[in-house]
């Protein structure tokens, strides 16, 4: 049976608009794929890599793109604001792709794995805006896309073990039978494990030192059993779906940005070659926040904290916006803790397992001042916590402010119409919220 491509430009000519298309009021909480939900229970999970040691098995959830030949390099100079020229055989880099108006693509992490080979992973729609480039422009690289396993059912081409927690080191020395190389952040070194060799990653999730082991997935079950049995004498937990989706709000890391890849003409081709079925034409939008406008969904690296990866030593598409929004750019990350009375009055007295992608309005004084990205139930902190961007004006630390909580129907509904939605006090705080992450993740 063959089956008819659809593109993303005719499912948003169908639905009538690109916020037509996306926006999905009744949308669940995403989830990893594959893993179980809970193993030892999301609460203690999450306590885990906070207290002790997790360990992570992330080998379905990514897409990944790899990508091989003399012009790979120039290609991902050319679509992205990283400085390609430093980066070390090993390295792994947040990858930052903007459009020509200087708004997100979305991001993901490229690893450089040798001289002309490099491999993007993460959310699909950074690889194919990479990818579409490649083609069009006649780039000299071959490139294939292993998906995630949302809907594979083949084994994935890499593994991926993450262990992390203030006992990961002890966990991973008894492994290896003692310190692996030392290794900078984001750097990884070779290593050896039962008989399988692969790549140690050093890196962790919610400001928790670890690492990240990336190998061919023939050697899944013996390094994770490894690692497992090592872990045993330290009490390592291994951590389900559900608790995994939330590690992101202490680390300060907004996970689900809309590609700004809809309204621009220029994007027309672009859209033309997507699938519908995709993370440009599936991924929800929802909340108490919404407009007819999709551009008002756009976010901006420097919104998004990665002026750190931002080189304009090259150029590439967006870098006059790029560098022209820098000035201009009026929101910042934060973490909001809410308050616990509202949260009682909202969810009830127990929350219990909460995790919602929602754009939600946050006011002071009743005007629109930023929107949540991510909302959680943080267990170990006893906070429901969110992840937003706000206006400069409210993002000092101790700023008082009200989130509008509630899902919008959408096209037809006035966006300011009074829907009766709650309304809960919340605090502004830093991002990230852990103070590892915030202070010293990076340093080592």
């Amino acid at each position: 049976m063959s089956w008819e491509f659809v593109s993303l430009q005719q499912g948003i000519d169908e639905a009538g608009s690109p916020i037509q298309l996306l926006w999905k009021p009744e949308a669940g909480p995403w989830t990893p794929p594959v893993v179980d939900e809970e193993y030892a229970g999301w609460k203690q999970e999450q306590a885990a890599w906070r207290e002790g040691v997790a360990i992570s098995d992330l080998s379905y959830h990514m897409s990944d793109t790899f990508l091989r030949g003399s012009g790979a390099a120039q290609l991902l100079s050319d679509v992205s604001a990283n400085n390609i020229d430093t980066f070390a055989i090993g390295q792994a880099k947040q990858f930052i792709p903007v459009t020509a108006g200087g708004d997100i693509v979305t991001d993901g992490i490229l690893l450089r794995e040798g001289e002309e080979s490099y491999v993007l992973s993460g959310v699909e729609a950074a690889q194919h805006w990479v990818t579409f480039h490649a083609e069009r422009d006649g780039y000299d690289v071959e490139y294939v896309t292993d998906p995630d396993r949302s809907f594979a059912s083949e084994a994935p081409r890499l593994f991926r073990l993450q262990v992390q927690g203030p006992l990961a080191l002890d966990v991973v020395h008894r492994a290896f039978g003692g310190p692996l190389p030392e290794t900078k952040f984001f750097h990884s070194t070779p290593v050896e494990l039962g008989g399988a060799s692969f790549r140690a990653l050093r890196h962790g999730m919610a400001g928790q030192p670890g690492y990240e082991f990336i190998g061919g997935y023939a050697d899944h079950d013996r390094v994770k059993d490894a690692l497992l049995t090592a872990g045993a004498a330290s009490g390592i937990v291994h951590v389900g779906a559900l608790a995994y989706a939330t590690n992101g709000v202490e680390s300060g890391w907004i996970p689900t940005p809309t590609p700004a890849i809809y309204t621009d003409p220029g994007l027309a081709e672009y859209r033309a070659r997507i699938s519908l079925y995709s993370y440009e034409g599936q991924n929800p939008l929802y909340g108490s926040f919404f407009s007819d406008d999709i551009a008002d969904f756009y976010t901006s690296p420097w919104e998004l904290g990665y002026g750190r990866s931002i080189s304009f030593n090259h150029d590439f598409i967006g870098r006059d916006a790029l560098r022209a929004a820098k000035d201009g750019s009026h929101r910042t990350k934060v973490t909001l803790e809410f308050d616990a009375h509202d949260v009682a009055r909202v969810f009830g007295d127990d929350p219990g397992y909460l995790n919602d992608y929602g754009r939600h309005r946050i006011e002071s004084d009743g005007a629109l001042v930023g929107l949540t990205f991510q909302t959680i139930n943080s267990d170990p902190e006893h906070k429901v916590l969110g992840l937003a961007l706000v206006d400069q004006s409210v993002a000092e630390p101790g700023r008082a402010v009200e989130v509008v909580w509630g899902r919008h129907p959408g096209h037809g509904t006035a966006p300011d119409a009074d829907l009766g939605f709650p309304r809960l006090r919340a605090t502004v705080r830093p991002a990230p919220y852990n103070e590892y992450a915030r202070t010293a993740y990076r340093q080592d």
